[in-house]
């Protein structure tokens, strides 16, 4: 924590060797993130580097080291969505959360170990995907999402419970191609 409050200084006063030091202590998991929302290398790569761009010019804006990587993770997540907006024409639909039924599903410990959460999200869609991370990692509630996504409350709530069906039919395949493989 120490690297971090040293370098964080360091970057406000716009002193490269901070901001560099910063940059490789949180490029990667923002890599990740940014990964997690557009599902694509090349893309998440560009967010990366316009997020550090923004994050950097604007740095004053973040009072507190300690809040660093908080105020960093909304830049990126907001460029993703930014990004998302600009390139992905994505179609999201209306659908009554009791049509889609019950998704719970029992998994014992070694299935759940064995998950990939990067297949999974880099196959489901794109509409799921952003509605999922949004509610689940960012912990957006269905009118915030529906305000950032200028969709209605409603389609967040539908798109949430189609993707956790979605993941649930996803493992359930996984789990029969497995047991027909042994």
């Amino acid at each position: 924590m120490r690297n971090l409050e040293k370098n964080f200084k360091l970057a406000k006063e716009q002193d490269r060797r901070g901001q560099k030091a910063l940059y490789e202590m949180f490029s990667a998991k923002m890599l990740a993130i940014a990964n997690s929302y557009v599902n694509n290398i090349h893309d998440a790569e560009d967010i990366l580097m316009n997020s550090f761009f923004i994050c950097f010019s604007k740095i004053d804006d973040c009072r507190e080291w300690k809040s660093f990587q908080f105020w960093l993770r909304k830049i990126v997540v907001n460029n993703a969505i930014n990004f998302i907006r600009k390139s992905k024409n994505i179609l999201y639909t209306d659908v009554e959360v009791e049509e889609i039924g019950n998704v719970d599903q029992t998994w014992d410990e070694e299935e759940m170990e064995e998950l990939n959460m990067e297949e999974i999200f880099s196959e489901m869609p794109d509409g799921y995907r952003l509605i999922f991370n949004l509610y689940v990692f960012e912990e957006k509630k269905h009118h915030e999402i529906a305000e950032i996504l200028n969709i209605s409350e409603g389609t967040s709530k539908s798109q949430l419970s189609k993707s956790k069906k979605w993941i649930v039919d996803f493992l359930k395949k996984r789990k029969d191609e497995k047991k027909y493989a042994e």
